[in-house]
């Protein structure tokens, strides 16, 4: 856990730069640093994916619940998946000049002009669970999440480990242009490289349960023979079991499901044999998150990179674990 700054160090702290600034949050200190508000409190704007899935909705919880006990002002938005929607968020973020902005980009690509303009104001940025694709790395102070390329590469390991004849491999992408999306499918790919395993097929199904019975019902359509479903989240592969199971096949065993989350909707389904192999991803960032955002508006270094600690589950390890599942 990230050591937190004490109430009389950010008193001291505060009122140094409100001395160093000729006012407004876009002014800074000899650190640079940005000034919370008068009352020194932090006021947070963060800018959220959407609800897609049962992940993000745990993860918007875990946000929500750490800012209110760690006694943070939140300005929250649902970017409904659009990065436009995200774009005029952080806009809006800046001209209520807010002491700290955090947001889970929508996708990699098109983010320098409004993260420039946060810079100017001298609002840091925080980038919590997907990255950015940008050249400049000083337009966000730092980025919390997971390794999704390790991700990937887990849950190609286990297939290569557990086989078993199987060759043929679709894929369920999240959204196109996402860094979980990208990374997830690069990590799979280097992992079965050189093996009989090959993605036959592979298409979007938006990280949603909808997105994934549908694609995999094309799939189960047009792909002559399928081994194995490597879906990039639970949702998608939990949509993919039920067309799996309208097409008259038994997933998990017909068919091979893996897939990355483990919610507890996804847990259950492993439990019950109808996926094979899950790599977790946590969504629970708020208390790190917080203690970030703390670390920043003093400003303080922190480390560019925080990875969460994640680990994979096989269906006996699921029946163990899922009594004691939190999202």
């Amino acid at each position: 856990m990230l050591k937190k700054i004490t109430t009389a160090a950010a008193a001291v702290l505060l009122a140094a730069l409100t001395a160093c600034g000729s006012g407004g949050s876009g002014d800074a200190g000899s650190s640079g640093a940005p000034k919370a508000n008068d009352d020194g409190k932090i006021t947070m704007g963060f800018a959220q994916v959407g609800a897609e899935s049962g992940w993000r909705t745990a993860n918007t919880k875990s946000i929500q619940e750490s800012a209110e006990k760690a006694g943070i002002e939140l300005k929250f938005s649902d970017a409904q998946q659009k990065q436009e929607n995200q774009i005029k968020a952080i806009r809006s973020y800046i001209q209520q000049k807010v002491d700290v902005i955090a947001f889970s980009p929508v996708v990699e690509t098109g983010w320098d002009a409004v993260l420039l303009e946060a810079k100017r104001a001298n609002i840091p940025v925080i980038l919590t669970d997907r990255a950015v694709d940008s050249d400049d790395t000083s337009l966000y102070k730092t980025f919390l999440g997971s390794d999704f390329v390790e991700e990937g590469k887990k849950a190609g390991e286990w297939l290569k480990a557990n086989a078993g004849g199987a060759k043929n491999v679709v894929e369920l992408q999240g959204t196109t242009g996402a860094a979980p999306a990208i990374d997830r499918k690069k990590g799979f790919e280097d992992a079965i490289q050189g093996t009989d395993l090959k993605i036959v097929a592979t298409q979007t199904g938006d990280f949603t349960r909808s997105g994934g019975k549908q694609v995999m019902e094309a799939f189960l359509k047009s792909v002559p023979q399928i081994d194995v479903v490597y879906a990039h989240n639970d949702d998608m592969g939990l949509g993919a079991i039920e067309a799996i199971k309208a097409a008259g096949k038994v997933p998990g065993k017909d068919i091979k499901i893996i897939t990355v989350d483990a919610v507890k909707d996804g847990m259950t389904a492993l439990a019950a044999g109808e996926i094979n192999f899950i790599v977790e991803c946590n969504p629970l960032l708020g208390d790190q998150l917080m203690d970030l955002a703390k670390k920043v508006v003093a400003g303080e270094e922190v480390p560019p990179r925080v990875v969460t600690e994640e680990t994979t589950f096989t269906s006996e390890q699921a029946k163990t674990e899922l009594p004691n599942r939190k999202y």
